[in-house]
C-alpha cells in the first residue's frame, strides 16, 4: 500500500493540516505546529496545504462474501 498525504479528520485543531504532515512524517504534530508557527509564511502555506491537501479518505468496510 503507497503511503499518502492526507489532511487528518480525528485530532485536528483547524483543518488537519499539521496533524496529516505529522502523520506522513511519523513525528508529533506538536513539532509541525511549532514550525509552521516559527517561519513567518507558515500561514500562508497552511492555507495553501489546506487548500491543495485531500481530506482523509473514509475507510472501507470489510465485508465477507
Amino acid at each position: 500500500m503507497k503511503k499518502r498525504l492526507y489532511r487528518i479528520k480525528k485530532g485536528k485543531w483547524i483543518a488537519g493540516v499539521c496533524g496529516g504532515i505529522a502523520k506522513y512524517f511519523d513525528v508529533d504534530p506538536k513539532i509541525v505546529r511549532l514550525l509552521f508557527a516559527v517561519y513567518g509564511s507558515g500561514l500562508l502555506a497552511y492555507i495553501l496545504f489546506a487548500i491543495f491537501i485531500p481530506t482523509e479518505p473514509k475507510k472501507q468496510m470489510k465485508t465477507n462474501v
